[in-house]
C-alpha cells in the first residue's frame, strides 16, 4: 500500500512510529529519520540502500517525540536523546572494498576482513557510548550492509559480521547469549556498514520463540560465533509498552524450511510471529493489559528477489488485517536460502493509561 504523512499525535508520547513517503519532510518532532530507497546516497547512517517495493518513492521511517530531543556525536556515532530514551546512528562506509578477494581457502582469525573489524568497532562504539551518555540498555539494533551472502577472505560475510558484534559484546562484558537486544541484519545494494539502534535506562525483557532454536545457541554450523540477538524484547517506557520483534523468517528448530518456495516461507514466517507475539502476552500477563496481536504492530517486509514481491503480498494480505501497516523492502537476507524476512514493531498503553 502507498505511504503517506499523516498526522501523528505525539502529546505525552515519549516515544512513536511512522513510516512514510520519502518524499514527506520530517516533522519538528522527529527524533530520528531513516530513510530507505534505491536513489539514496549511503554515505549517512540514516540513509538504507534497500529499494521500496510496491511504490516509487522512497520511504521515511520516523521516530517520533514530544519531549526535548538533545542531540551530539561521539566519533562516528551520532545520537538524539530525551529523558527516556536514545536513537543512535554509525556508518562505517569501507566496509566492501575487499568483495571478490580471497573467495577461498580457509578463514584466518589473524586476518579479519573490514567488514569483521568494522563490526567490532561500530559495537564497540555503541557499548561505550551508551555507558557514558547514561542509556545502559539496548532494545533494538538494524544492522544493514551489502554482499550479506558473499564469501571472502574463506567465509561469508554475514558470519564476519557476527565474529566482529559477538567479539564486541564479548570485550564490554555484555550479554551476548540471554538478554542480548532484539536485532536483525540486511544485505543492501552498497554503503558500507550501517546501524541504528534504540537504548534506555531500564533494561528490556527479551523473548524467545518456542518454535525455534535461541539464534544465540546454534550449531557450529552457522559459524564460529553464533548471532547475537534475542528473538524479541519488550520494553517499557513512561505509559508505554514497546515491543520489538527481531527479523524473523522460515526457520523452524534452527532450519530453514521450505527453501525455493517463497509463499511457504512467508507462511512460515507469519506463524514465527504469532508464536513470539503470544510469548510477549505470556510475558505481561494478562492484568488490564491490551494485548499483542497482528493489528498492534508495524511491519517491515524484506524480499530478496524483486519478481516475488507479488507473491509474498498476497500472503501477508491474506494473514494481516488491512489495516495493519507495513511496507516492503527489497533486501538480502542473512541465509542465501531465505527468500524473505519480516519485522516488527508496536506500541502499546502502559496499564492504567
Amino acid at each position: 500500500m502507498p505511504l503517506s504523512l499523516a498526522t501523528v499525535d505525539t502529546s505525552g508520547t515519549p516515544l512513536s512510529l511512522q513510516y512514510c513517503s520519502g518524499g514527506a519532510t520530517p516533522p519538528p518532532a522527529a527524533l530520528a529519520a531513516v530513510r530507505f530507497g534505491s536513489a539514496v546516497s549511503p554515505a549517512s547512517a540514516l540513509e538504507i540502500a534497500t529499494p521500496v517495493l510496491g511504490q516509487a518513492a522512497d520511504a521515511l521511517e520516523l521516530w517520533h517525540t514530544d519531549q526535548p530531543v538533545r542531540t551530539g556525536t561521539q566519533g562516528l556515532l551520532h545520537y538524539a536523546m530525551t529523558d527516556d530514551v536514545l536513537f543512535g546512528a554509525i556508518c562505517i562506509p569501507d566496509t566492501d572494498s575487499d568483495v571478490g578477494q580471497y573467495p577461498g581457502g580457509g578463514y584466518d582469525p589473524l586476518r579479519p576482513s573490514l567488514l569483521q573489524q568494522a563490526s567490532e568497532q561500530v559495537y564497540l562504539a555503541v557499548f561505550s557510548a551508551l555507558e557514558s551518555l547514561g542509556y545502559l540498555h539496548p532494545l533494538r539494533v538494524w544492522n544493514y550492509f551489502s554482499a550479506i551472502n558473499t564469501e571472502t577472505w574463506g567465509m561469508e560475510r554475514y558470519l564476519q559480521f557476527n565474529i566482529g558484534r559477538q567479539d564486541a559484546f564479548r570485550t564490554m562484558a555484555r550479554p551476548f547469549l540471554a538478554n542480548a537486544p532484539a536485532a536483525c541484519a540486511l544485505g543492501t545494494h552498497g554503503g558500507g556498514l550501517n546501524v541504528y539502534f534504540l537504548a534506555a535506562k531500564v533494561p528490556p525483557l527479551a523473548i524467545e520463540n518456542p518454535r525455534q532454536v535461541s539464534a544465540y545457541f546454534y550449531p557450529d554450523q552457522y559459524g564460529p560465533r553464533t548471532p547475537s540477538f534475542s528473538r524479541a524484547a519488550l520494553a517499557a517506557l513512561p505509559g508505554q509498552r514497546w515491543l520489538f520483534l527481531s527479523g524473523t523468517a522460515s526457520i523452524v528448530g534452527h532450519q530453514t524450511l521450505h527453501a525455493g518456495d517463497v509463499r511457504a516461507q512467508t507462511e512460515e514466517t507469519l506463524r514465527n510471529i504469532a508464536a513470539l507475539l503470544a510469548q510477549a502476552n505470556r510475558a505481561e500477563g494478562s492484568q488490564g493489559k491490551e494485548g499483542w496481536t497482528l493489528a498492534a504492530v508495524q511491519y517491515k517486509v524484506y524480499v530478496r528477489h524483486t519478481a516475488d514481491f507479488e507473491a509474498v503480498r498476497a500472503v501477508i494480505d491474506v494473514h494481516l488485517p488491512p489495516a495493519a501497516v507495513r511496507i516492503y523492502l527489497q533486501a538480502d537476507v542473512c541465509r542465501d536460502d531465505l527468500l524473505m524476512e519480516i519485522e516488527a514493531t508496536g506500541c502499546l498503553p502502559a496499564p492504567g493509561v
